[in-house]
């Protein structure tokens, strides 16, 4: 049970005064879940402060930064239809317009009373030779001067979700946070100048200085080191834990992967003979399996886990594959059938489409051991999903599962082996931080017959020569992929893009153009995909919902608007939609300028490499974040707070504590011990407690 001293954190964010259900909801969209607590708010920490301390005359401000100036209102000027509403206010050394587009005028006229005194702060421009704020982010009277923070904290927002409701949010979920019991190392803490961990996430939330917000401040890698502990030592005990359990043989006799290998439309690549070759020894061995497959978009991941499953269910028991979205299983499934029919492997899907009758029957056979291969999503792994004989789990895109996740799956037979696979590559520096002391196999070439991707990078301005190019190849009777951009952290947002370029294609090209987004119900997304498979839909315009796994050999074009907005890793996912098949592919990147340097290097990134390999290394040098396994935020993979390029010193070291603490107290019976319980729920690795309870 979680220790009552966390049970005010991960109360529902409504417990925290004034946060009603209405104000929850643009919550939701931020942090990506329907139920919101007080410890998402906590840990949402600002990305940098705006110092409102300089509070210069009116001839001292220095342009483009930010002051708080004390200002008397002389004069307004409203503004007649697009014009802004001007405020003229002064002090004894000059003068300040502040400007208001769209703004009721009773408001501002309420706000700014002719004759008196207000403190205005925001970022201060000269516009035309005149001191210029627009939409200053304050206006306050004196008594408000005093309660106005002098450094105030940035976050990130969403769509609906304004600065200060964030800041009132964190500032009330900073209140409900405990003094907690101190779970690291004093000589370690002192060496690193670390406050204790409730100081140091107040100071974040209530910075005295702008650099305490800094991405390196001693603050944020006290919390972050935090982090990397309780992840470390999960990932210790699990790995414990599997190490003890004695694994099962399953050595099978080879004849249906070969009745699979002789289905084959292609031959098998070395690279894939070999990783199945290490496979099917790990499995034929007395330890328990617990291998990472990372392998390049392409490059035939699908194949190397149905061997595997083939060598089990040679053996007489059960595998299963796992996948992370419904359309991912389905296409796991639908690729996989022709060849289970062939050899014989009585093959099933459960997601959480199967209900009802359907559901109970998969579950009765499954439970009698009448399905040989289970396919499906998170679904596998919940309760009352009972396998006759699990021998093998593999867990596809497995950054987007977590620890007690494959855990779950793995506990669902006896020392069942572990494969989890990425399309993502990872690069080397991250693998131990994630897998550890997992073996790792990797798929770098591509099956024969596969042809390169031309990609080029082509400016929005030159959208219709866009078009008109899709629309001659559409003649032709190729299919393309239209992937609308990330606009903000908002699927409504994406959506709105989504269907706007829709209207916009449908109009030239009539019922040859389809869409699928993720708000779609599923049934409609699979017959909109079944579509552009059989080619009835020529053109899929689409939000990233395609980005992983979805397998249409005949599309040889993919248009991907405002590139710029996407991270490298997502950019190479979604290009690897096309050159599936024998056809000449295209990948077109539309730009909007102007470019940041950074966007330059991505794009051009893309253009001289189709290498995921590459590609990861570049892109953790480039952005050093969760973007390299395709996750949005900054951060790595799985984590709210740590970076990898600010914190890799400190993983190395997390491990190394993990290690050691395990080794003096494998149970956290010590004081010491209890508090890292603490840290463990604190940062919901509970399922590796559990493991210390279960023995």
């Amino acid at each position: 049970m979680r220790p009552a001293v966390l049970n005010p954190l991960f109360a529902p964010l409504t417990a925290l005064s004034g946060i009603g259900p209405r104000l929850v909801e643009p919550f939701q969209r931020l942090f990506d879940r329907g139920d919101p607590r007080v410890i998402d708010v906590l840990f949402h920490l600002p990305y940098s402060a705006i110092d409102r301390r300089s509070q210069p005359k009116l001839k001292d401000v220095v342009p483009d930064t930010i002051a708080t100036l004390e200002v008397v209102v002389d004069k307004h000027q409203g503004g007649r239809g697009r014009a802004p509403y001007r405020i003229l206010t002064s002090d004894d050394t000059g003068t300040l317009e502040i400007v208001y587009f769209k703004f009721p005028r009773e408001r501002l006229e309420k706000m700014f009373p002719i004759g008196e005194t207000r403190y205005v702060s925001g970022k201060v421009a000269l516009y035309d030779g005149r001191l210029q704020i627009t939409h200053p982010d304050r206006v306050v009277d004196e008594k408000g001067l005093t309660q106005l923070a002098a450094v105030e904290p940035v976050y990130w927002l969403t769509e609906g979700l304004g600065a200060g409701l964030a800041r009132r949010a964190a500032t009330l979920a900073i209140a409900k946070l405990p003094d907690l019991p101190e779970w690291l190392d004093a000589a370690f803490r002192e060496q690193r100048k670390f406050l204790p961990f409730s100081q140091a996430l107040r100071r974040m939330h209530s910075p005295q200085e702008p650099s305490d917000e800094k991405p390196e401040s001693l603050f944020r890698a006290r919390l972050a080191y935090d982090e990397l502990l309780s992840h470390q030592l999960a990932l210790a005990l699990v790995r414990g834990r599997m190490k003890r359990d004695a694994g099962r043989k399953s050595q099978g006799d080879g004849r249906l992967r070969e009745k699979i290998e002789m289905a084959l439309p292609f031959s098998l690549t070395k690279e894939q003979q070999k990783t199945i070759h290490d496979i099917i020894s790990d499995l034929a061995s007395p330890h328990r399996m617990l291998r990472l497959l990372q392998g390049d978009v392409g490059s035939g991941k699908t194949v190397v886990a149905l061997m595997a499953a083939a060598n089990v269910i040679e053996a007489g028991r059960q595998a299963a594959i796992m996948a992370p979205t419904e359309i991912l299983a389905r296409q796991h499934y639908e690729r996989i059938v022709p060849f289970a029919t062939v050899a014989g492997i009585r093959i099933g899907i459960l997601t959480g489409r199967e209900r009802g009758k359907e559901r109970e029957k998969i579950l009765e056979q499954l439970k009698a051991g009448d399905i040989d291969l289970l396919i499906g999503t998170h679904a596998i792994f919940q309760e009352g999903v009972e396998f006759h004989d699990l021998a093998l789990a593999v867990v596809d895109e497995q950054h987007r599962f977590g620890v007690h996740q494959r855990l779950a799956l793995a506990d669902k037979g006896p020392a069942v082996d572990l494969l989890v696979m990425t399309a993502t590559p990872i690069p080397r520096t991250l693998v131990l931080t994630f897998f550890g002391d997992m073996d790792v196999s990797e798929l770098r070439s591509k099956p024969a017959g596969r042809q390169p991707i031309e990609t080029r990078t082509v400016s929005l301005g030159r959208l219709e020569e866009v078009v008109e190019a899709v629309g001659r190849a559409v003649q032709t009777g190729a299919r393309a992929y239209w992937i609308c951009p990330l606009i903000e952290e908002s699927e409504g947002v994406d959506l709105a893009a989504a269907e706007a370029r829709f209207a916009f294609l449908k109009q030239r090209f009539g019922s040859r153009v389809g869409l699928v987004h993720g708000r779609l119900k599923t049934k409609e997304r699979d017959e909109s995909m079944a579509s552009f498979a059989r080619g009835d839909i020529q053109i899929l315009v689409s939000t990233t919902v395609v980005e992983v796994g979805v397998d249409v050999p005949e599309a040889t074009i993919i248009v991907i608007e405002q590139a710029e907005r996407f991270g490298l890793a997502q950019l190479h996912q979604l290009r690897g939609r096309v050159g599936r098949g024998t056809g000449k592919s295209s990948c077109l990147l539309l730009y909007k300028e102007p470019l940041s340097e950074a966007a330059k290097r991505r794009l051009s990134t893309l253009r001289e490499t189709e290498d995921g390999f590459r590609i990861a290394e570049e892109d953790l040098t480039l952005r050093g974040e969760g973007e390299v396994l395709g996750t949005r935020q900054s951060g790595l993979p799985g984590f709210k707070i740590a970076r990898h390029e600010l914190h890799g010193d400190l993983i190395e070291a997390a491990r190394k504590d993990a290690a050691l603490i395990l080794r003096r107290d494998p149970a956290l019976e010590t004081e010491r011990g209890k508090a890292l319980r603490i840290l463990l729920y604190l940062f919901e690795r509970e399922e590796a407690v559990r493991l210390i309870e279960a023995g």
